[in-house]
Order: structure tokens, then C-alpha cells, then sequence
């Protein structure tokens, strides 16, 4: 297939990009570099021997989507394309909303005009909220409590309703906590630009000395030693469930 990856030069874009390249997919990165970086697809390219082609814009940005969608003709998209940051969500809602509801309204009108059906948006285990049980299932009661995962779910319900006007759209959508590791290779792996959001970054930075002390809050949990529990996925694992889902679309759609 040729596939566009929005938010390829990201952390999970990235490492999904190696395993389509090495999959025998054609691969284009759409991204704007705010939480990415163009190094990473240098990398890719020297892990997998194989090229990918790059623009530096936004999914935001109509012309830069439909100069793609009419000269790489994709056939199926992977978006990750989005902020993600809670705490940056509830300071700036309406800058999630526009980013990240308003990019992928662009995205879908772009892929309809170009009659690409086929779309796997990364989505958040954040759209679940509180739990009313555990461990989450796919049939918990989505009720997210900030805006990202607002977002998020927002969008899952746009890809739910586009789909439904042509029988040839097919859209999957992951829900998943806490992606973490790296390439065997070594040569990708998460590199937030500034303060990490998420732990393992975190963890590492300190390690190498790039800041002082890691923070840990609180202590009463129901755990053996009183902090916060967290389940994790491996982000080569990821990148292949992402890949799963496109293969398992495109095979849906040989129906029609």
C-alpha cells in the first residue's frame, strides 16, 4: 500500500514508519515538526535502507493535503497527527480543539476528496475517565474528564459517522496507555521536545544527567509500595497493531 502517516516523525510515527518501509508499504510523512523531529526520519530511512518521502506541514493546512493526496495517491492513512499533552489541554482547550479536532476534520475532507477510505487513528485510553471498573475493556463507558481526551473521542466519533456515508470507508481506531521503549537498533526512540510528559522520558533524562530529580506523587494507592501502578505496551508493538488494523481495513474493503 502507500500509506501517508501523519505525525510520522514522532515517537510511535516514527517506529510505525520502520515497520511499514519494512513491510514493502510506500511511505509519506505529513508533520510539522512541533513534537517531532525530521532526524528521526533520516534514521528510519538508514534502519530500513529505504526511502519515504517528507513535508514539513500541517494537517490544518488544506493545500499541503491535497498536493499529497493528488501526487502520492495514498491508499490508507495512519493518523497520530495531534497535541497530547493533559495538563497543556486543560490551560488551552481551544488549541486541542483546533488542532486536533480541526486537523482531522481536514484530514477526512481531504481523504473523501480523494476517494482514500482507508484510515487507523491513534486514539487514547484517556477517552474512558474514571474507571468504573478495571481492567478497562473496550465495552467501559467513555466518559474522558480533560479536554484531550475530549478530543480524542470527539474524533473517533467524526472517523464513526464518516464512515458511515460510503460502505467502502473503513476506520479503526486504538485506544492504548503509556507506549514506552525502542527500536532494537537503538537509533529511535522518545525524545520529547521540552519537559517530558510522560515518565519513561522523564526517567531517562534524569539518568544522563539532564535534569536533577524525578518527582513521585503520592503514597496511599492500593500497591505494594503505595505509588501509582501503570500498565505499558512496547512502541514496536504498537506500530504493528497499527499496521494490523490498516491490513485488516484495506482486506474489508476487497469485499466491495
Amino acid at each position: 500500500m502507500r500509506v501517508l502517516v501523519t505525525g510520522g516523525a514522532g515517537y510511535i510515527g516514527s517506529h510505525t514508519c520502520v515497520e511499514l518501509l519494512e513491510a514493502g508499504h510506500e511511505v509519506f510523512v505529513i508533520d510539522n515538526l512541533c513534537n517531532g523531529h525530521e532526524a528521526a526520519l533520516e534514521r528510519v530511512r538508514g534502519i530500513t535502507n529505504c526511502e519515504l518521502q517528507f513535508m514539513n506541514a500541517d494537517i490544518r493546512d488544506s493545500n499541503a493535503l491535497d498536493k499529497i493526496f493528488n501526487t502520492f495517491k495514498p491508499d490508507s492513512v495512519i493518523h497520530f497527527a495531534g497535541l497530547k499533552a493533559v495538563g497543556e489541554s486543560v490551560a488551552d482547550p481551544l488549541k486541542y480543539y483546533d488542532v486536533n479536532v480541526g486537523g482531522s476534520i481536514s484530514l477526512l475532507t481531504a481523504m473523501s476528496k480523494a476517494e482514500c477510505n482507508n484510515i487507523v487513528f491513534s486514539s487514547s485510553a484517556t477517552v474512558y475517565g474514571e474507571p468504573k471498573y478495571l481492567p478497562y475493556d473496550e465495552e467501559h463507558p467513555t466518559n474522558p474528564v480533560n479536554p484531550y481526551g475530549r478530543t480524542k473521542l470527539m474524533i473517533e466519533n467524526i472517523i464513526h459517522d464518516w464512515t458511515k456515508v460510503d460502505l467502502k470507508r473503513k476506520g479503526t481506531v486504538l485506544r492504548y496507555f503509556n507506549p514506552v521503549g525502542a527500536h532494537e537498533s537503538g537509533q529511535i526512540g522518545e525524545e520529547p521536545i521540552g519537559i517530558p510528559n510522560n515518565l519513561m522520558p522523564y526517567i531517562a533524562q534524569v539518568a544522563d544527567g539532564r535534569r536533577e530529580h524525578l518527582n513521585i506523587f503520592g503514597n496511599d494507592y492500593e500497591t505494594a509500595d503505595g505509588t501509582g501502578a501503570r500498565d505499558y505496551i512496547h512502541v514496536v508493538d504498537l506500530a504493528l497493531a497499527h499496521i494490523s488494523a490498516l491490513n485488516q481495513n484495506k482486506l474489508d474493503n476487497l469485499k466491495y
